[in-house]
């Protein structure tokens, strides 16, 4: 059994910072790694404000904020990420994942964990290219990590089981509730909830309703937050990039089929809450 005891993030945005600050909650060592500086400062921001918020809530102390901070490192060397668990939460892109796997399995020992939190990639190609591709797994949080209790863990064809069983006891210890899943498209929660924003979006370009009243439909039917405000929240680009690759696994499957809406939002650059303007304006 692998002891995990230091944690390595790449990518400062909205998914990686907030794991990177789950990981120190709960008592672990983190470096949070992006080549951007104005991302890490923005991540160390948007930490800071969370736990703000939750030293006013009375969920944390004054001190527990300090200690939490005291545990994280912020870091565009990637020389700097040795560590027993290397999760990476970059873009969407294979040849990407490949290139920052590769350079850390260069500075890492054979049995440092190289998981993944692609929402989409299947793990196994991911694996393809990295040396001993036994320790690669997929470890997917979802959005906002710090809040969403969720984690699904997945087996790559060449993934050790030990690598899962262990990755699934430092999940637990997060205090988040993991779910094993295999290599599939979209694995599971992506591949059932694609068709929450594919169908809401359907019925956006049919005209059938407005987007805020489907918003204001599926909120009173007792969903939290309707398609087009969760799309904003996630990332309108993240959220179509991820449709797209599901769309193409499945080899063109009418019901993935990516919305010529979402395709506009992304053209012109309205991609969510992130940019101040998605669906909605912020």
């Amino acid at each position: 059994m692998r002891k995990i005891q230091t944690i390595a993030i790449a990518g400062a945005g909205t998914m990686g910072s907030g794991i990177a600050q789950v990981c120190a909650t709960a008592g672990f060592n983190v470096m949070l790694f992006d080549i951007m500086p104005a991302m890490l400062e923005k991540a160390r921001a948007n930490i800071e404000k969370s736990l703000e918020s939750l030293v006013s809530k009375g969920k944390i102390t004054s001190e527990n904020r300090v200690e939490i901070l005291g545990r994280l490192l912020f870091t565009q060397v990637i020389t700097d990420l040795k560590a027993d668990l290397i999760l990476e939460a970059v873009v969407e892109k294979l040849e990407i994942k490949h290139e920052f796997f590769q350079a850390v399995a260069a500075i890492n020992t054979p049995d440092c964990i190289l998981a993944t939190n692609t929402s989409s990639i299947p793990v196994t190609q991911i694996a393809a290219k990295i040396s001993n591709p036994e320790r690669v797994v997929g470890i997917h949080f979802f959005n906002p990590a710090p809040v969403m209790k969720l984690v699904e863990i997945i087996s790559g064809v060449q993934t050790e089981n030990s690598v899962a069983q262990d990755c699934l006891q430092w999940v637990s210890s997060l205090g988040k509730t993991c779910v094993m899943a295999k290599d599939a498209p979209g694995f599971i929660v992506n591949r059932v909830a694609r068709h929450y924003y594919v169908e809401g979006l359907k019925v956006l370009e049919e005209q059938v309703a407005s987007f805020e009243d489907i918003d204001a439909l599926m909120e009173s039917s007792g969903f939290k937050m309707g398609p087009f405000r969760l799309m904003d929240l996630i990332g309108v680009d993240t959220n179509f990039s991820v449709t797209n690759s599901i769309y193409q696994l499945f080899h063109g499957d009418a019901k993935f089929r990516p919305s010529r809406i979402q395709q506009q939002k992304v053209d012109a650059g309205y991609h969510g809450k992130k940019s101040g303007k998605g669906f909605y304006a912020y």
